[in-house]
């Protein structure tokens, strides 16, 4: 009886984590994903930024210390257009502003 509790799942379980590999193959050269890797960091990017600016707002420093952040990572990336460079940047920034000033 544990077998046939454990069988679907076992199949289940390593079928969903194959699945986005054999699906790679017929992605790799398509439209779409030039398209998603276009398009996917400034995403990404956008809801961190509309989350971290939403979640704050009660938080020390509040939306000053997020403004401020925000402004540090996007002069960072104009100046070196480096996106890790900026991220870590912004963190600092954010983290510092929140721990010593407010």
């Amino acid at each position: 009886m544990i077998l046939a509790v454990i069988s679907p799942l076992f199949i289940v379980t390593v079928a969903l984590r194959a699945l986005p590999f054999n699906l790679l193959r017929y992605l790799k050269n398509s439209e779409f994903m030039t398209v998603l890797g276009r398009t996917m960091p400034v995403g990404v990017m956008t809801v961190l930024v509309v989350y971290t600016w939403y979640g704050q707002r009660e938080s020390p420093g509040g939306f000053v210390a997020v403004a401020i952040a925000v402004a540090a990572t996007y002069l960072l990336h104009k100046w070196r257009r480096d996106v890790g460079l900026s991220i870590l940047g912004g963190t600092i920034t954010y983290m510092l502003l929140v721990n010593l000033v407010f």
